[in-house]
Parts: structure tokens; C-alpha cells; sequence
């Protein structure tokens, strides 16, 4: 069976850093074109890599405008890149000229934008797909494990964190906000797409957006946002980009039958920044032992046995975080071979619980959701 042709449309950071080292670890995938509005450097150039795709990708075709790139019949995904105000108009053309699409998240700024693009790739009968490549971090993957194992019971509150140890970016963070560049929109997107898929859609939701880092503006570095289901159950998604920790928080959940708590973020992207290694390297994904989960349970599961023997304790091993699989599944869907793991759809709820929470905030109140 032929690879599936890629052609990434910018060439920054999110490109060539969350998406080409794990594009590049699945064989069906071929790199094979990129739109890079700037000039290709001379043969002689000095520029180092990460400059231009055309140093560090010779093989692959380099376009410089959107029309040539999709007029290239061999490109079969397109993968964009680029700021989330141009994903809409950008993945409707890509659409129109027959491509399967993957678009960074957030999805779109908005949600009626989105529903343009989902119904317009319905009816082109193309795959869709938001690259949440968090659902295949460790500590989610280990949560929804236990959670469908049934060992926490029904939940009744939860959670979820993306929380940031002052990050170098916070100095660059724009001072207005701008359609969907925002620290809600890009981390908070993270853990508000995982509450989605664990618990659904909620009935209501109270948001609180702030400013954390010393200055005057209203594009929000940190939030707190709580969904409200019609059970019991409340969920807390959370980002706060001064977290002082030696490890922060992922998740905790409570439930009925038990309990889930996690430090430490999923290691594959310090693994690739600090440690060079790759998807193919022994120990990639792999979590350390001090940052698996502490689990307690009443359900008889292998662990430790204490309070009266009341409860099983203790810290199961964390099931390995894949990025490259979210490549993998994507193309199974290209393929025709398997769902769409990370649907449109479910991104397309992201965006809508932002919007609510924007609406709370300038409220001041609790927003009831109508889907």
C-alpha cells in the first residue's frame, strides 16, 4: 500500500517540533511538501536548521503560495500550522481541492467557524481531524484506563490541569487579545478536549480568566474553568502558568469507589528537547516511577491492601504516552481502515466551551450550554 503524502502548510515551532519528529517515526507516512511563504537560502547559506524547510528537508517539494500547494495532486494530508485565526478559510480551500485535512489546535476561533469546515468536509467525504495530540499523554491514558475499568465508581468531581512552570513564551504572549491566541484556547484547549471525551458535554459552566504575570492585559495566562453535569459530578479544568512545583499537578479524580491522583506531565516532549531522543528510542514515553499515580480503590485490583482492608493502595505503573500514534490512527482513517480517533467534532465542543467561558467571564455568572 502507497505512503500517505504530507504536505505541512507553515514552518515554525508547532511544525517542526510537534509534529515531524513523530510523523517521520511512522513508515506509511511520507514527508513530501511544505508551504514556506520566504525565499529558499542560496546552496552556500549559513543559516543553521530550523531556518528554512528546504535545508532541512531537500527531499520534499517547497511551495510558496497556498493555491500552488494545493493545485499538487500528491499531496493527500494537509497538516496546518499556521495562526488560529487563518485555520478555517485555510482548511476550507484545502477541503475544496479534495485534501484530507489536520488542523492545529485550537480548532478555529470560533465555533460557528468550525461548523462551516466539519459540514464542509462531510460533504467532500474527506477525513478531519484536530491534532489533541494530549489524548495520548500518559497520565490521560492511564486516567480513562481506570476510569473504564470501573475502579473509581461514578465520578463526582475531577481535575484536569495543564499547568505551566513559567514558561520562556509568557514574555512574548501578546498584550491584546487575538482570535483564538490565548492562553485558554491553546493550553486550556488541552484539558477542556479530555473532559470532553471522559465525561461529555456539560450542563452549564463558570469560568474564571486571569492575568498572572505582572502586567496590564487582557489576554488571560491562566484559568479556571468548572463544567456542571446534570449527575453530581463537577470537573475543574485548570491552567495556571505560575506553578511553582517540582512537579505539577495532572489530574484528580474522585469517585464513588475510589480515587486517582497524578504529578508530573507527560515526558515526551522533555525527552525530545533535553534528552535527544526519538520515537524509535528505548524508553521513549515511558513515565518515571516517582510520577505514576497514586491510585486507591475498594475494588480488588493488584495493589497493596491497607486501612483496615478496607481499600487497595498504591502507585500502578503509567501506561506509556505515544504521540506517534495519533499519526497512526489518523492514517488508518486516510486509509479508510479505522474512525477518526480525535473527530472534529469533539474539537468542535472545545471551541464552544470557550465561548461560554468567555461569556461567563463578561457575565459574571454561571452560562447554561445549549448545544
Amino acid at each position: 500500500m502507497s505512503k500517505i503524502r504530507v504536505g505541512f502548510i507553515g514552518y515554525g515551532t508547532s511544525v517542526r517540533l510537534f509534529h515531524l519528529p513523530f510523523v517521520q517515526a511512522i513508515p506509511d507516512i511520507e514527508v513530501y511538501a511544505f508551504l514556506q511563504r520566504s525565499e529558499a537560502p542560496s546552496a552556500n547559506s549559513s543559516h543553521g536548521e530550523g531556518v528554512h524547510c528546504t535545508l532541512d528537508h531537500p527531499e520534499a517539494r517547497h511551495y510558496r503560495t497556498l493555491p500552488e500547494f494545493l493545485a499538487d495532486k500528491k499531496i493527500d494530508l494537509v497538516v496546518i500550522c499556521t495562526k488560529p485565526a487563518t485555520h478555517a478559510e485555510i482548511a476550507l480551500q484545502a477541503i475544496e481541492a479534495g485534501k484530507h485535512v489536520l488542523v492545529e489546535k485550537p480548532f478555529t476561533p470560533t465555533s460557528a467557524e468550525a461548523d462551516r469546515v466539519i459540514a464542509a468536509a462531510e460533504q467532500k467525504g474527506v477525513v478531519l481531524s484536530v491534532y489533541h495530540n494530549r489524548r495520548y499523554d500518559n497520565d490521560f491514558l492511564t486516567l480513562k484506563h481506570w476510569i473504564d475499568q470501573g475502579v473509581l465508581g461514578d465520578i463526582l468531581e475531577a481535575e484536569l490541569h495543564h499547568d505551566l512552570q513559567e514558561p520562556s513564551f509568557l514574555s512574548t504572549l501578546p498584550i491584546e487579545r487575538e482570535p483564538g491566541h490565548s492562553m485558554a484556547f491553546m493550553a486550556g484547549s488541552h484539558p477542556i478536549h479530555q473532559a470532553l471525551v471522559l465525561f461529555g458535554r456539560p450542563r452549564s459552566i463558570t469560568a474564571f480568566l486571569r492575568t498572572c504575570r505582572g502586567v496590564e492585559s487582557d489576554n488571560e495566562d491562566s484559568y479556571t474553568i468548572t463544567l456542571e453535569y446534570d449527575s453530581p459530578l463537577l470537573v475543574q479544568v485548570k491552567t495556571q502558568a505560575i506553578s511553582i512545583m517540582p512537579e505539577v499537578l495532572t489530574s484528580f479524580v474522585r469517585g464513588t469507589r475510589g480515587s486517582f491522583m497524578k504529578f508530573g506531565t507527560d515526558p515526551q516532549l522533555g525527552q525530545i528537547l533535553e534528552k535527544n531522543m526519538t520515537p524509535e528510542t528505548e524508553g521513549y514515553g515511558l513515565d518515571p516511577q516517582e510520577n505514576w499515580a497514586q491510585l486507591c480503590t475498594k475494588e480488588k485490583v493488584a495493589l497493596e491492601q491497607s486501612l483496615s482492608g478496607q481499600y487497595w493502595v498504591g502507585k500502578p505503573p503509567s501506561l506509556p504516552g505515544s504521540w506517534p500514534s495519533f499519526y497512526t490512527d489518523l492514517v488508518k482513517a486516510v486509509r479508510g481502515q479505522g474512525p477518526v480517533v480525535v473527530d472534529a467534532r469533539s474539537a468542535r465542543d472545545t471551541i464552544r466551551i470557550l465561548e461560554y467561558a468567555t461569556e461567563s467571564v463578561k457575565a459574571r455568572c454561571t452560562v447554561d450550554c445549549d448545544w
